[in-house]
């Protein structure tokens, strides 16, 4: 069963750049036609969509992110990872990674919370 972890440092200051990992516990992030997505929920707030890695290496970004965000992945790792840039304290939210596998659905981590604050 293929399980997800997000992990990340929790409180970034305002401008500094936002480094989470996505550690999946079963299964190769390069399997043909699965793709790993970051989604965001800022406190009070409703899911945002941040952009996708798909299994052969293509990204593809929100347009309101996609000037400050990254997703990459370490094959060898199993991780997949998400970089962001020039944080503002509204970036502050909880942060999930998932894996949609067509036919066998969508599986998502626990999600971590990011706060930026001074």
């Amino acid at each position: 069963q293929v399980q997800l972890q997000e992990s990340g440092p929790g409180l970034v200051k305002p401008s500094q750049t936002l480094s989470l990992t996505c550690t999946v516990s079963a299964g190769s992030i390069t399997t043909s036609y699965y793709s790993w997505g970051w989604i965001r929920q800022p406190p009070g707030k409703g899911l945002e969509w941040m952009g996708v890695i798909a299994y052969d290496g293509s990204t593809y970004y929100s347009p309101s992110l996609k000037s400050r965000t990254s997703i990459s992945r370490d094959n060898a790792k199993n991780t997949v990872y998400l970089q962001m840039n020039s944080l503002k304290p509204e970036d502050t939210a909880v942060y999930y990674c998932n894996i949609n596998r067509g036919l066998l659905g969508i599986t998502w981590g626990q999600g971590t919370q990011v706060t930026v604050s001074l």
